[in-house]
């Protein structure tokens, strides 16, 4: 039997992101998490942007032919976590309820931004809005 493919996509570039995206772990059980970079073109990143998703603004993790995205993708991914390990423990406690997602993930988008501003890194911009290529 094959296991599910769920891909998690997310900027590489930003400490934290990568930070969290390698220590995720989900249980064997629901599939086989796939990580992919959001600076590197791809087609999951085209059906990002053709869903009008803004890939600067939120992690999008794609399962089952749905895609979650911001507080969603991280409330799922901390329902499919492991529990095995300190932090994936840690992950499945703030957020596995969706409100407390939902209030968290804006504080840490922020902080983030703010981080990725002081590195002085540059939006994906993958929705080519105007004037946005700077945090």
């Amino acid at each position: 039997m094959n296991k599910e493919e769920i891909l998690l996509v997310y900027d590489k570039d930003c400490p934290a992101c990568d930070f969290y995206c390698q220590i995720i772990r989900i249980r064997e059980s629901v599939g086989e998490l796939k990580i992919i970079d959001a600076r590197e073109n791809s087609d999951i990143l085209n059906e990002i942007t053709s869903n009008g998703l803004d890939i600067d603004q939120g992690i999008v993790l794609k399962m089952g032919g749905q895609l979650y995205y911001g507080s969603d993708a991280i409330h799922a991914l901390s329902l499919l976590s492991s529990r095995s390990g300190v932090l994936n423990r840690l992950n499945y406690w703030m957020f596995k309820s969706k409100r407390l997602s939902k209030v968290l993930y804006p504080v840490l988008r922020f902080f983030r931004n703010c981080l990725l501003k002081v590195l002085g890194k540059s939006k994906i911009n993958n929705l080519n809005l105007p004037d946005n290529n700077k945090f």
